[in-house]
């Protein structure tokens, strides 16, 4: 008999509590909150997109982009897709997303707790867990005053992303106590912050757009899908996607976002400007772009560009056409930083892939001891790769404790 105790009942946790149910395992799940799966709840606006149709390490970021590779392998892809079909999800797919058909992230979430009830694994809701170390070949875990031994730990509390949830880096303070190598926790898939001029007039638009990205000047990389413009600076997916970027350079370097409000155009922007203005030559340069761009927006390009609008495209000069095109296709705002952890989907850091086995998630330099999900320096972009992330780590890491004591 092993006695399992896993902190943390998210998404790594509850899965790697599933998979180290083996015979007569005693497997106790702690969780400070009244339920488990509470932050799986949120994702996907409450709809849960658990994961994706195709995986790439373009889509993630790690110092150790190598292990990343071996963790997001083809295998154990199968064995996560494998695992949702036997756990009886039917998947709806959207533009490569996998939700639960029913729309409802309670789906996976009662699922996941149903399974993991049913293998007879105990869940302590309230269990606020204050400290950990080892003693021997024991664990020791203090909880609620009370003293728990165990010979197999998985630390699965999450990182310091939406503290509201319950996630409020504990885990790192655990992790502490055994001198593992830490990259530095910063902010993930999180909102921009600028100093644009017209930040308050734009607040509330949403907008199709390209971002572009410069640091220092240079090209960095792009997105493109659907911002929202606010009082601060911009949020969305796409902005998401870029923020890993900012959050690991600020300090040294100054960034710089393009934004493209007309990616529908293909071709050069000044030749089909003059086309577009000749076939509309009868409405002025405001009217004219009421044909694509939100009426905030368009005074706003008006004002960067210094055009009343009430004149007409034809009577502008040269070098006006040139300036109002290339702020269309291009208007850059600075980026002054981002958001907090509050706002953060997930963080970017935490124990540096170098230290664990990514066959089983287990320290190297610490044995029965695993780190699994948000804990690891390990984020990937919008799109079902972070859960991704925690299915495969809780999954290996439970493999091998089941395994074990199979």
């Amino acid at each position: 008999m092993c006695d399992v105790v896993i902190i943390g009942a998210g998404a790594s946790g509850i899965v790697s509590s599933i998979f180290s149910k083996k015979k007569n395992n005693r497997v106790i799940v702690l969780e400070r909150n009244d339920k488990c799966l509470k932050k799986l709840l949120m994702t996907g606006n409450g709809r849960c997109n658990y994961m994706n149709e195709s995986y790439s390490t373009k889509n993630y970021h790690s110092e150790d982009i190598d292990i990343v590779d071996k963790i997001i392998s083809s295998d154990n892809i199968e064995m996560m897709k494998n695992f949702f079909e036997e756990l009886g999800v039917i998947p709806k797919i959207k533009n490569g997303y996998y939700y639960p058909y029913s729309n409802q992230a309670l789906t996976i979430k009662n699922m996941l707790e149903e399974k993991a009830l049913s293998l007879g694994v105990e869940i302590r809701y309230n269990s606020l867990v204050t400290d950990v170390c080892k003693e021997d070949d024991k664990f020791v875990i203090l909880c609620n005053d009370e003293r728990i031994t165990c010979d197999k730990l998985v630390i699965a509390t999450g990182s310091r992303a939406y503290p509201k949830t319950g996630s409020d880096g504990i885990g790192y303070k655990f992790l502490s106590n055994f001198d593992i190598d830490m990259v530095e926790v910063v902010p993930a898939l999180v909102q921009l912050n600028s100093d644009f001029k017209y930040l308050k007039e734009w607040d509330g638009v949403r907008s199709d757009v390209r971002l572009e990205l410069f640091e220092d000047d240079k090209y960095i990389d792009f997105e493109e899908g659907e911002i929202q413009l606010t009082n601060y600076g911009i949020s969305g997916i796409c902005t998401f996607n870029l923020s890993h970027y900012v959050t690991r350079g600020i300090k040294n370097h100054k960034y710089t976002i393009s934004i493209n409000f007309v990616p529908f155009i293909e071709t050069l922007i000044t030749p089909w400007m003059d086309n577009y203005a000749k076939n509309n030559s009868d409405k002025c340069i405001y009217k004219l772009l009421e044909g694509f761009l939100n009426t905030k927006l368009i005074d706003i390009i008006l004002k960067v560009s210094n055009i009343d609008g009430n004149d007409y495209y034809k009577d502008l000069d040269n070098n006006t056409k040139l300036v109002l095109c290339k702020n269309l296709r291009g208007l850059k705002i600075n980026i002054t930083g981002t958001k907090s952890f509050d706002s953060s989907q997930i963080c970017s850091g935490g124990v540096k892939l170098t230290e664990i086995d990514p066959n089983t998630f287990e320290l190297k330099k610490v044995k029965n001891l695993y780190v699994t999900g948000e804990l690891l320096d390990i984020n990937g972009n919008c799109g079902g790769y972070n859960l991704t992330t925690c299915w495969i780590s809780g999954m290996l890491s439970g493999k091998s404790i089941g395994e074990d004591y199979d």
